[in-house]
C-alpha cells in the first residue's frame, strides 16, 4: 500500500494545496488533481471537507497544524484518524508525525528551510517517521538537492512556486513532487 502512495505522487507530481472553499470546489471538479493537501478548516468542518474530496476520488492529506480548534497534540491526530477519512496528515511537529505514523496514517513532515540548522534537521528522527518531507520554500534547487542527499525520505518542494521553470527545477533537483496553492501551477 505504501508503494501505491508514492506512485500517486510520481504519477501526478503537481499536488494541489487548498486553503479555502473555492480551492476545494476546483479540486473536486478536476480529475487530473489526484492528491490534495488541505491547509484550512476547523474541527467542526474538516470531516466534511475531507468527505467531499474523498467522494471525488482524491488522496487527502490534512495539515493538522492549520485546522482550527485542534491542538498540536496526539489527541488531534487521533481525531483526524477517527472522525475523518483523511489518508494522512502534514505537520511541522515531529512528535505528531511520529504518532500519526504509529496509528497508520500517511505522514508529511513539513520543514521551513530558513538556515543551515533547519537543513540539518533533515538528518533527525522526524524524517525517519515521515513518508514524505516537504521543504519550503520550494524555489531553491540547490537546497532541494542537499535535502534529498540528507534524507532517505522522498522530498516534496512547496511554497512560492509559481512558474513552470520553478516546477521543472524542483523536480530536476530530486523532488518527487511539488505542492502549490497557486491554481496556475495546477495546470502545468
Amino acid at each position: 500500500m505504501k508503494q501505491a502512495f508514492y506512485d500517486a505522487f510520481m504519477d501526478n507530481p503537481i499536488v494541489a494545496a487548498i486553503k479555502d472553499e473555492e480551492g476545494l470546489e476546483v479540486c473536486i471538479r478536476r480529475n487530473d488533481l489526484q492528491i490534495v493537501f488541505v491547509l484550512y478548516g476547523e474541527a467542526t468542518t474538516i470531516g466534511q471537507i475531507v468527505d467531499r474530496l474523498k467522494e471525488a476520488g482524491k488522496t487527502v492529506m490534512v495539515h493538522i497544524d492549520l485546522v482550527g480548534g485542534l491542538s498540536g497534540r496526539e489527541e488531534a491526530v487521533r481525531f483526524i484518524k477517527a472522525y475523518t477519512k483523511a489518508d494522512g496528515i502534514i505537520s511541522t511537529k515531529p512528535e505528531l508525525v511520529r504518532y500519526a505514523k504509529e496509528i497508520g496514517l500517511y505522514t508529511v513532515y513539513r520543514i521551513f528551510v530558513i538556515d543551515s540548522k533547519a537543513l540539518k534537521a533533515l538528518e533527525g528522527p522526524a524524517t525517519r517517521y515521515a513518508d514524505l518531507v516537504e521543504i519550503l520554500p520550494g524555489l531553491m534547487p540547490r537546497i532541494i538537492k542537499k535535502a534529498v542527499a540528507l534524507t532517505r525520505t522522498p522530498v516534496i518542494a512547496g511554497g512560492l512556486i509559481s512558474e513552470k521553470e520553478d516546477v521543472i527545477q524542483a523536480l530536476d533537483a530530486g523532488a518527487i513532487a511539488i505542492s502549490a496553492t497557486n491554481r496556475d501551477v495546477w495546470d502545468m
